[in-house]
């Protein structure tokens, strides 16, 4: 897991100059370095933030606290926002929105890192920038995000990594692969009627070729069984919540089918899910559930809906394409669905 102490990672040296661990500079496509600037209120956390992005090639342009950004005054943005927040009120907020925006404008890549506790109301405020949210981060989770941010750059040049750093770098970017591993094997095949549809059809989801020429909204409509009661959905997901009981739960991670089952009991309920309840609904880490997210997200299997009695707060909810598979899968399991122990 993204939270387990990784012995032997050294972070000490981590600079330009250094040769036992660091990257080469971080360019953009015109070859000129990329600027960061970071915002944080703990200098300590504000200091280490700067180490690790200045070890990383880039270029610092500003390292202030959050009220920098409350000032009001213009401001040079860097190509690379890092911001921690763990905590907000109505004027944070209103800074998140304005930096989120005008990032979602310039393609400045922001990073953010909060609490649990104002999960919520960071990631409502943040709808432009497709940011990388992380919850309660290590220093190994900043520095994957930073290496997600570089692997982005058209020109980026990395220097020659020890073989024992390189092992380290492996383990800490291992589990955003099994994401995107574990995606491609759930949507094709999220319920046995998506195998028997031609291979050739480009989505995710694959339907039958009936009702093609009606709009995809009514096929939807027109096709998908009922929805399953979701007292039976919710009777699943805690017999495979009662499984921690007895063993590891890491033997069982299993977030995006953790978060569909949540999602599609709410589907039916027609209760609003929230980031933070879905990121519990997933049983990992809150920052390894905000990947799954967006992968998700990404997949087309969910979807941010704003709330319409305040534009402050976002909540997340199965697509109609998705809750269409999550119907056929319970279809295919039929009257043996109430008596499965896990599924």
């Amino acid at each position: 897991m993204l939270n387990a102490p990784h012995t032997g990672f050294s972070y000490a040296g981590f600079s330009d100059a250094a040769d036992d661990f660091s990257y080469g500079s971080a360019h953009d496509v015109s070859g000129l370095r990329v600027k960061v600037s970071i915002f944080a209120d703990r200098p300590y956390l504000r200091d280490q933030m700067r180490e690790d992005a200045e070890g990383a090639g880039f270029r610092l342009a500003e390292a202030s606290p959050i009220g920098r950004l409350l000032s009001g005054e213009a401001m040079p943005l860097g190509d690379v926002v890092l911001l921690d927040c763990p905590v907000v009120d109505g004027e944070v907020m209103a800074a998140l929105s304005r930096l989120d925006l005008r990032a979602g404008q310039t393609g400045a890549a922001l990073v953010v890192s909060t609490s649990v506790n104002a999960l919520d109301d960071v990631f409502g405020c943040l709808d432009q920038s497709d940011p990388q949210i992380l919850v309660d981060p290590s220093r190994a989770e900043r520095l994957i995000a930073l290496g997600q941010v570089m692997a982005r750059l058209p020109a980026r040049r990395v220097r020659e990594l020890s073989d024992e750093d390189r092992m380290v770098l492996l383990r800490l970017t291992e589990q955003v692969t099994q994401i995107g591993e574990r995606l491609n094997t759930l949507t094709p095949g999220i319920g046995a009627a998506a195998q028997t549809v031609p291979a050739q059809a480009a989505s995710a989801f694959r339907f039958d070729s009936a009702h093609k020429d009606a709009p995809a909204d009514k096929q939807v409509a027109q096709q998908r069984p009922e929805m399953p009661d979701p007292r039976m959905v919710r009777r699943m997901i805690r017999q495979r919540q009662m499984r921690a009981r007895f063993f590891d739960g890491d033997l069982f991670a299993d977030p995006a089918w953790d978060m569909l089952l949540d999602l599609t009991a709410a589907h039916v309920e027609k209760s609003k899910v929230s980031v933070t309840s879905l990121c519990i609904a997933s049983s990992v880490p809150p920052t390894t559930a905000l990947r799954w997210i967006g992968q998700m997200t990404e997949a087309g299997l969910l979807k941010r809906i704003e709330d319409e009695s305040d534009r402050r707060r976002a909540f997340i909810t199965l697509t109609d394409k998705a809750a269409d598979a999550m119907a056929r899968y319970f279809a295919d399991l039929g009257n043996s669905a109430g008596r499965v122990a896990v599924v």
